[in-house]
């Protein structure tokens, strides 16, 4: 009985602590000191060994390479080097997304607070990677 009841008790001051690092790790990105939306992310594509990472501050990206043979397929190739968003003021974490298509080599990069959307591919030959557009409406 006696073991139980501290069981219980030691279980409680865990849970008890562990909420008020949680709260406390709230309050740090309140106040700014840690961003929940990281500035890079990585985003696979349908070859395993290529991945696309975006700024996701400005829409600059990379397409990422990776090898487990000791070969020079590895490193990055630039997609897209000059920023979308032209006021630095106007550079927010998470600001874009990349969503992948049916088509193996292309992604829709989505500006999530303009609504612009831009046709992205990506590819070994450097003449058919980039931006390829911006979608806009279709004129009837």
């Amino acid at each position: 009985m006696k073991a139980t009841f501290l069981t219980l008790i030691f279980g409680f001051f865990v849970i008890n602590s562990f909420a008020q690092n949680q709260s406390g790790q709230n309050t740090k990105l309140q106040q700014g000191q840690f961003s929940e939306i990281a500035t890079y992310r990585l985003f696979p594509t349908q070859n395993y060994w290529t991945f696309i990472k975006l700024d996701t501050r400005n829409g600059k990206m990379w397409q990422v390479h990776f090898s487990i043979e000791d070969d020079n397929n590895t490193g990055e190739l630039v997609l897209n080097s000059l920023p979308l968003v032209f006021d630095e003021e106007k550079e927010v974490n998470g600001r874009f997304t990349l969503y992948p298509t049916e088509n193996v080599y292309n992604f829709l990069l989505l500006d999530q607070i303009d609504g612009l959307v831009y046709q992205v591919q990506w590819s070994m030959d450097s003449d058919k990677r980039g931006i390829v557009s911006v979608i806009g409406p279709i004129e009837e």
